[in-house]
């Protein structure tokens, strides 16, 4: 058992370091998480591997899941990306302590496949993100339905977006300006709330 256990941990922490230090960390460079990901992985891999005896099995692991899920928001909100890498480390965990193989053939595959995939969409699946922010514009002339066209192209020398698409908040005439949501693409995450000068 001390030979199993030997092995399946250190089967986890190499595949679990090549997700968190070649995948995770050149992209998101955030050390706080690096330091969670690790550590939540191996308390479910000895929690799971200790527990496998007891005959909980995968009802056990789809309720830690469950619990997990409820991270989402019950806490301080966890951008989406770190959020799939954190499923990823510990889904890792409860696979490599509890899945009951006579060898580590399958498991070794298992594990290549969902670091395989991780790595593809992570650097090879570039799509682009359509962001927004709230701009606060000075010319009501443009505002008018007929000038559309100069608006976008207005907005787009003034803020160095590529904007797309402009939806009207609302109108102060008695301050002359007019609250804007654009929409613009990019490849990177940027929408904000915070209101901009236009």
């Amino acid at each position: 058992m001390i030979i199993d256990f030997i092995t399946r941990y250190a089967l986890n922490l190499l595949f679990t370091f090549l997700v968190i230090r070649f995948i995770y960390y050149p992209k998101y460079r955030n050390k706080d998480f690096v330091f969670t990901f690790f550590l939540f992985n191996s308390i479910l891999f000895v929690l799971c591997f200790l527990l496998a005896e007891a005959d909980l099995k995968f009802g056990f692991a789809f309720g830690l899941f469950a619990m997990f899920s409820m991270f989402r928001y019950r806490t301080v909100t966890v951008p989406i990306g770190e959020m799939g890498f954190f499923f990823l480390v510990v889904t890792l965990g409860i696979v490599n302590s509890i899945a009951s193989l006579a060898n580590y053939e399958l498991l070794v595959i298992a594990n290549t496949i969902l670091v395989f995939v991780t790595f593809v969409l992570g650097r090879w699946l570039n799509l682009t993100h359509e962001n927004h922010q709230i701009i606060l514009y000075d010319n009501l002339e443009f505002m008018k339905p007929e000038h559309r066209q100069a608006l976008l192209k207005d907005l787009t020398e003034r803020t160095g977006l590529q904007i797309h698409k402009i939806q009207v908040i609302k109108v102060d005439f008695q301050r002359v300006v007019a609250q804007l949501k654009v929409y613009y693409y990019s490849k990177e995450n940027e929408s904000s709330g915070t209101d901009l000068e236009a």
